[in-house]
């Protein structure tokens, strides 16, 4: 059964070529648009990674980590962090909130699978 991986981007272009390149690599895909609606998809599916932006409106990237690693359902599911920012404290601040990798853009698609199949859950 293919594992499933939540993109969360505020970007539908950025969302459309992560989910090319994760679906190329077989994995199914969830999309969402903020924070907010990310929680709002979870419910009780098994997600085996998310990859998610730090900045977005309504829920920035760091606040969905928190409150993902809230529900005990979604505690040890790995994120993979895919953004634009790259100072050190903000990796720290990610990291703090339960981030397990930090990937920025512009990226290459074998960077982010290559990080996706370390930390992609059973």
């Amino acid at each position: 059964m293919a594992k499933t991986i939540m993109v969360v981007d505020d970007s539908a272009s950025l969302r459309q070529v992560v989910g090319i390149a994760l679906k190329s690599a077989g994995y199914d895909v969830i999309e969402a648009a903020d924070g907010q609606i990310a929680l709002s998809k979870l419910g009780d599916k098994k997600i085996n990674l998310i990859v998610c932006d730090v900045n977005m409106p309504n829920m920035d990237g760091i606040t969905f980590v928190r409150e993902l690693k809230q529900q005990a359902s979604h505690k040890f599911t790995p994120v993979i962090m895919l953004t634009t920012e790259s100072q050190e404290a903000k990796k720290r601040e990610g990291q703090a909130a339960g981030a397990r990798a930090w990937v920025v853009k512009p990226f290459k698609p074998e960077v982010l699978l290559g990080a996706v199949q370390k930390l992609c859950l059973p």
